[in-house]
């Protein structure tokens, strides 16, 4: 079996650090499967009839693989998002699809869809200049969340503690870009500093854990130095994990999940999620679950190769 990884830097560029591809790359191996990873500036696309020879790879004509591996999730450009489209209509599985990578990049658009499935999410509002303070406090209050509408491992996520607070951010995103587009959202309060992450793999929540913020830090990421531990998965959690995939598309994702009192709500999905902290914590092989799905969604086993 031979797959590709789509991927911000090519196989010779990747550095220790880059950790989710290093363990995609390992366990290939040991499962014989050929991975290659690829940048998207290492393609050319010709839109011709004869499509097998439409792809270009370097400036030469290759043989397709059998799937393709993007993890670029919310770094995803226009051209990347063409060369997952052309690949697809070649008849290459990607996991995951280019439509779901293209719909959670955009976090309004997602929640409008969390919000037509009946999913509970924090409430939410497209902001645009100039802004109506007074507007929203009276639909959110303060502290309030300010997100940019594309984003991940917590960059574009601001929050506003206070009107004056948020009334300088805003003059900052006004002054520096007047027409950058960005959401409001209402604060958890019971979830300051933590949230859940879930695994989703081929439908099933394969791994749940806690992530909680460094000292001083609203965010939980574990990318921005919190802390992780397994976290018990409940048939809420699971529920709420598995159906924002599939509603999303997602074959592979991550869920983040805020805590609500007793219950859940929706923060974000993720198509390329960063799995780390999951495999520190929990006993699970990410990786080698990544395969193993893929293996039985494309009919492709070491006998029948």
């Amino acid at each position: 079996m031979k797959g590709w990884i789509l991927y911000k830097h090519s196989e010779l560029e990747l550095k220790p650090e880059t950790y989710e591809i290093n363990r995609l790359l390992e366990v290939a191996e040991k499962n014989n499967i050929e991975m290659k990873v690829i940048r998207p500036e290492q393609f050319e696309l010709i839109v011709t009839r004869d499509d097998r020879k439409s792809v270009l790879l370097d400036g030469e004509t290759v043989s397709l693989p059998d799937f393709l591996l993007p993890r670029m999730g919310a770094e995803t450009s226009y051209y990347a998002l063409a060369i997952i489209r052309h690949m697809e209509r070649l008849g290459v599985h990607t996991f995951n699809s280019s439509h779901s990578i293209d719909t959670v990049k955009d976090k309004l658009y997602s929640q409008q869809i969390l919000a037509e499935a009946d999913i509970a999410f924090p409430k939410t509002m497209l902001a645009k200049h100039p802004i109506d303070v007074s507007l929203v406090e009276e639909k959110f209050g303060f502290p309030l969340v300010v997100k940019a509408l594309s984003g991940s491992m917590g960059s574009g996520v601001f929050l506003s503690e206070s009107k004056s607070n948020f009334i300088d951010l805003m003059e900052l995103i006004r002054s520096t870009r007047s027409n950058v587009n960005f959401i409001i959202q209402e604060f958890v309060k019971s979830s300051m500093g933590r949230d859940l992450r879930v695994i989703i793999i081929g439908g099933r929540a394969v791994a749940c854990m806690e992530r909680v913020a460094a000292e001083g830090d609203f965010k939980a990421n574990f990318s921005r130095g919190g802390m992780v531990r397994s976290f018990k998965m409940t048939p809420e959690i699971e529920w709420l994990a598995t159906e924002t995939a599939n509603v999303f598309g997602l074959e592979i994702a991550g869920i983040d999940l805020l805590f609500d009192g007793e219950h859940f709500k929706v923060c974000e999905a993720n198509s390329s999620p960063g799995f780390e902290g999951v495999e520190s914590c929990c006993e699970v092989d990410i990786a080698q679950e990544m395969y193993d799905f893929i293996r039985v969604r494309l009919g492709m086993f070491p006998e029948n190769e």
